[in-house]
């Protein structure tokens, strides 16, 4: 991020942050990325991250309250149940995108069972249920989901053999790449870990820490198992 956009993205949050003080009513963002939510957090300010679930990657940022009615969750599901193409991410964002919707308003797009579950703005759902019809050319129907059964923390967890809990080692575990592929990941500002950016390969994940990387995906890290009998560390991690 360009240090230009840089300051004016603290210039925006620090008049939010004044102007909830000074009038006593809550100001809102829209959602922010990871890039965007680790700047704000840099500046320390009294602030409420919120995606519509716990570990969401995009989320608005609620200054003087901690809570916000703000966010609201939609089942994209197909109609033609069992016989219809197999839907990915891509294809739902793909899909709310054509329908000239501005990205800030959607949060995360978790994808269980061939169903779409969009986290968005409430201003925007009313208009993604009446004009989102068709996914991938199969006919989807949306509706307000108010408890949606998948969770960051229920994904499917995976033991990786690691030489350390170093950040570029555990992510070169998780998706497979050469660690030094990994640690260009880092320090080319593509890595965040709980939404601060990382850019120090060598440093150790938190246990419970969410890491995001951007164009392969996140993971929550569970924490060291054990160590093998080859001395090396055996670590879990969970994915969506």
């Amino acid at each position: 991020m360009a240090e230009d956009d840089i300051g004016k993205l603290k210039k925006r949050f620090a008049e939010l942050a004044e102007r909830a003080e000074r009038i006593g009513r809550p100001q809102e963002t829209r959602f922010l990325n990871m890039a965007e939510q680790s700047v704000l957090l840099s500046m320390r300010l009294p602030v409420f991250l919120w995606g519509g679930f716990e570990g969401a990657e995009r989320r608005v940022a609620v200054f003087g309250a901690e809570e916000t009615d703000s966010v609201t969750c939609l089942r994209i599901s197909p109609v033609g149940g069992k016989f219809a193409q197999e839907l990915t991410h891509r294809d739902f964002l793909g899909s709310l995108m054509a329908l000239g919707i501005v990205r800030e308003t959607l949060g995360d797009i978790v994808v269980k069972d061939n169903c779409g579950y969009l986290f968005c703005c409430a201003s925007v759902a009313p208009f993604i249920e009446e004009n989102l019809t068709e996914v991938k050319r199969t006919g989807v129907r949306c509706e307000p989901c108010s408890d949606p059964t998948v969770k960051s923390g229920e994904g499917e967890v995976r033991s990786v053999v690691v030489a350390s809990e170093r950040l570029d080692a555990v992510i070169a575990a998780v998706w497979k790449l050469p660690r030094e592929e990994a640690k260009a990941l880092c320090e080319k500002g593509l890595v965040f870990v709980d939404a601060r950016l990382a850019v120090k390969a060598g440093s150790t994940i938190p246990e419970g820490a969410a890491v995001s990387v951007r164009g392969k995906g996140r993971f929550t890290y569970l924490g060291l198992e054990r160590e093998t009998k080859k001395g090396k560390l055996r670590v879990a991690v969970s994915l969506p």
